[in-house]
């Protein structure tokens, strides 16, 4: 990718982001479970020349969740199946530091990127559902800050683990019968706070060095986490003027952290929706709106408010005025609150204006419209591209590839074709230095 040029990826929950997809005439109603849908919107993604596809994950669900977290693969099963789909679009999957293991996600990763030749990449997450503690034989969900601290060392020793294998270890000399140079093994013998992990990893060092680290957390320690360790943040915006002050922070941190800005890819996520016209565009995600049941709509809107129950409130009242913390998601609750006071917003109101991209911002227009929204933010230092998050699949991003993708090609804002074959050849990133820092044997 050329210096100027925006970054793309295609953030999929099931048959979309709203949480009325499924309802939608288009719309496969068993989108979730069905590989020929993911295979469809991961070609019709790798048609545009994006740059990646990222899957989402949650770890336990309520009656009332969103279709996408009822019944869904998990993403590194479903990642690692569509490397045999796709030829150059980066694969994301989203795990959590906080109910898994450091060598059980270093090998899935690892295993990730040899399967689809350098593609794959890592959104790491700490887990915001409290619920899911229950599932994994805890009472209770660990502390916010506590979670950070586990996932700052479960990277650490991921990142050693994927570099126990120096770039040259194996030889596989068949004459000698030698397959590979013990000296260029390490077990790096990590003992920390959380974590005892030997080593070394049983898979070799990958094509592209090491995955691609993405991370979505807004709260001070999630942007902390990011400036150290992701080479992608996602994050949530509504206007120009958050997406520069959130933008210049991050990247003044990241420098502070002794790494590059330019290694740091900035992509706030958005929802476009077209039409003929911004009101023709409107018009059509209304349709939609319709189709969310309110009790569905209620029960989304307390999840992102840390479970409080509004079902006692006048769902066209305002908010209550006291939101109780929560142990959740910290910056996205804090956002929609913000959303509903600045904007006077009822709680029926303010449901159905998360219920189609959980906070992010969302654009309507024509093709031209859409791209000269998308154009703006990124000229004027609020993005280094996006994270698109449609209402629905594969049937709005299919007319994004064809109609706003040519108009950013057009303009010198996108890649015309893909001119290297790994997910850090599409994003400019370079192949990380191997960390041997282990003594020789």
């Amino acid at each position: 990718m050329m210096p100027g040029q925006m970054k793309l990826g295609v953030f999929l929950m099931g048959a979309g982001h709203h949480i009325a997809a499924w309802r939608v005439p288009e719309a496969p109603a068993d989108a979730y479970e069905d590989i020929d849908f993911y295979r469809r919107t991961a070609q019709a993604a790798e048609a545009g020349k994006l740059d990646m596809l990222f899957v989402s994950d949650a770890l336990s669900l309520t009656p009332l969740s969103h279709p996408s977290e009822l019944v869904r693969f998990e993403p590194t099963t479903l990642v690692a199946a569509l490397a045999m789909l796709t030829r150059r679009i980066g694969l994301i999957a989203t795990v959590s530091t906080t109910y898994n293991e450091p060598y059980h996600v270093a090998r899935r990763f690892a295993s990730l990127d040899h399967l689809s030749k350098g593609r794959s990449g890592w959104n790491i997450v700490t887990s915001y559902y409290e619920q899911e503690a229950a599932n994994f034989g805890l009472d209770r969900h660990p502390e916010h800050s506590e979670r950070y601290r586990r996932a700052d060392e479960f990277v650490r020793v991921v990142r050693k683990l994927w570099n126990s294998w120096e770039p040259d270890a194996l030889v596989r000399d068949k004459e000698a019968g030698i397959y590979f140079d013990p000296g260029k093994l390490h077990a790096i013998e990590h003992v920390g706070e959380y974590y005892r992990v030997r080593g070394p990893l049983n898979a070799s060092r990958s094509v592209q060095g090491e995955p691609v680290l993405i991370q979505a957390g807004s709260s001070p320690e999630g942007v902390a986490f990011a400036a150290k360790h992701a080479e992608v943040i996602f994050t949530a915006q509504q206007t120009l003027e958050q997406a520069q002050r959130f933008y210049a922070n991050v990247k003044a941190l990241v420098r502070s952290a002794g790494r590059s800005p330019d290694h740091v890819h900035i992509l706030p996520g958005v929802s476009p929706v077209l039409g003929k016209s911004a009101e023709d565009a409107q018009a059509r995600y209304q349709r939609i709106q319709e189709l969310i049941p309110p009790d569905i709509g209620l029960a989304f809107l307390s999840d992102y408010l840390g479970g409080i129950d509004l079902s006692r409130h006048d769902l066209d009242g305002p908010l209550p005025d006291v939101i109780p913390p929560t142990n959740g998601n910290q910056s996205r609750r804090e956002l929609i609150i913000a959303m509903a006071r600045t904007e006077k917003l009822t709680i029926r109101q303010l449901y159905q204006r998360i219920a189609g991209s959980r906070g992010h911002r969302m654009i309507f227009g024509s093709p031209q419209e859409i791209a000269d929204q998308l154009e703006h933010w990124f000229v004027h230092g609020g993005a280094d591209g996006y994270n698109l998050m449609f209402p629905y699949y594969p049937g709005l991003l299919e007319e994004f590839v064809e109609e706003v993708v040519p108009i950013l090609q057009a303009r010198g804002l996108f890649r015309d074709d893909y001119t290297g074959s790994t997910l850090r050849d599409h994003l400019g990133l370079p192949v990380p230095e191997p960390l041997f820092q282990y003594e020789r044997r």
